[in-house]
């Protein structure tokens, strides 16, 4: 009985040991009182956030990526993190290619590993050593499925809103800003922040709301909950095939909003894409 009882334990523990979590960075967002020069800038790719090990590819919760062999035959035996994308605007090709556990090699071949950090525990390097570590490592690799992060410097936050215009007027999602002597710090921090031209935001589906018009049989909007019970409805942004085949009571979506209206009403806000919790 004592037996049975520990491989019942052993079954219930084996996922946690199988999906561990990896120890990431993740983005606080942007803030005017930044001191800029202190930060490396990068594009903010819209893509999915991988991890390799050293071994295996897996997302910041710890599941598996099923890439192709030869996607990750030649990594180097080292901690890589980075996003998996394909192009501008082409988040829903990048998600369902990547989701698949038997991949396509075809679709694969459109996916770039966007490679921006390599974290080495036991040097405890600053972000800028790390920046370039894994420039050389890639750049000696010469993979054309994996590519270094390009990091820039600019001089004060006029020159920074420049650059994310830019960025964005090209299809950028927006920025990523490094603090350059910072060592790799587990969980939220202000070493890693982000800028983008607007502000995101989760909120559950509560209800499915017919349309009207041209989407008359199909979903014209959701109505969702954010996290502190305020409800409100979302209409725009979806693409046709989004509205044929509307997410579930319970899902989570991710939109984009500018601020909030007296009643704390996410102004504008408009559907940017469905939240996978796998990723």
């Amino acid at each position: 009985m004592f037996q049975i009882k520990c491989l019942a334990v052993w079954l219930c523990l084996l996922p946690l040991f199988l999906f561990a979590q990896p120890n990431v960075q993740l983005a606080n967002v942007f803030s005017e009182d930044v001191h800029v020069k202190e930060y490396l800038i990068s594009e903010k790719y819209d893509g999915i956030r991988a991890i390799w090990t050293g071994e295996k590819l897996v997302t910041r919760q710890g599941n598996p990526i099923f890439a192709p062999k030869w996607f990750t035959d030649k990594l180097p035996r080292v901690w890589l993190d980075g996003e998996l994308w394909s192009t501008h605007n082409d988040f829903s090709f990048i998600m369902s290619t990547v989701r698949k556990q038997t991949p396509v090699d075809s679709e694969w071949r459109k996916i770039y590993y966007m490679v921006f950090d390599a974290p080495d525990r036991e040097r405890n390097m600053t972000f800028e050593e790390r920046y370039k570590r894994y420039t050389r490592l890639l750049t000696i690799l010469d993979l054309p499925n994996v590519r270094p992060v390009e990091q820039f410097s600019v001089r004060n936050n006029e020159a920074l809103h420049s650059m994310l215009a830019a960025y964005v007027n090209k299809g950028a999602e927006g920025l990523m800003l490094h603090r350059k002597l910072a060592r790799f710090e587990r969980g939220r921090t202000d070493n890693l922040l982000k800028l983008k031209p607007h502000m995101e935001a989760d909120a559950q589906v509560i209800e499915i709301l017919n349309g009207s018009g041209k989407y008359d049989g199909m979903m014209g909007s959701v109505l969702v909950e954010m996290p502190s019970g305020i409800r409100f409805k979302i209409g725009s942004g979806f693409s046709d095939e989004e509205r044929n085949s509307p997410p579930n009571i319970g899902d989570n979506v991710i939109y984009k909003y500018h601020g909030f209206t007296e009643r704390g009403i996410p102004r504008f806000a408009s559907f940017l894409r469905f939240r996978d919790t796998r990723y």
